[in-house]
């Protein structure tokens, strides 16, 4: 079975930074893509960014573009998200996810594996 453990979030203020893990067991690195999403209060599952494992090749969503950076060490089968200059909109419960596709997208539906989510608040 694929699972996918998320960590890493915390509290911080606006202007800082956190890091963001995504450990993957029983997944094929290079057969797929990884992708953030996140969903804040009373919102819904917004993609932030994602990397196709073939090639290295990323997406990021215009709010996070030059903020957030999605990078992988294949050696531990993991994916990290850092996220710098937050913002207080940047508060929400960020969740990992793995597609067997070669995809470079943020579309939900591409996604077959779901972590559970890990919480990041950003105060101002």
């Amino acid at each position: 079975d694929v699972q996918l453990q998320a960590s890493g979030g915390g509290l911080v203020q606006a202007g800082g930074s956190l890091r963001l893990s995504c450990a993957a067991s029983g997944y094929t690195f290079d057969d797929g893509a990884i992708a953030w999403f996140r969903q804040a209060p009373g919102k819904g599952r917004l993609g932030v960014a994602c990397i196709r494992m073939s090639d290295g090749r990323t997406y990021y969503a215009d709010s996070v573009k030059g903020r957030f950076t999605i990078s992988t060490d294949n050696t531990k089968n993991t994916v990290f998200l850092q996220m710098d200059s937050l913002k207080p909109e940047d508060t929400a419960v960020y969740y990992c996810a793995a597609s067997d596709l070669l995809v470079v997208t943020t579309t939900p539906s591409s996604y077959n594996y779901w972590g559970q989510g890990t919480l990041v608040t950003v105060s101002s």
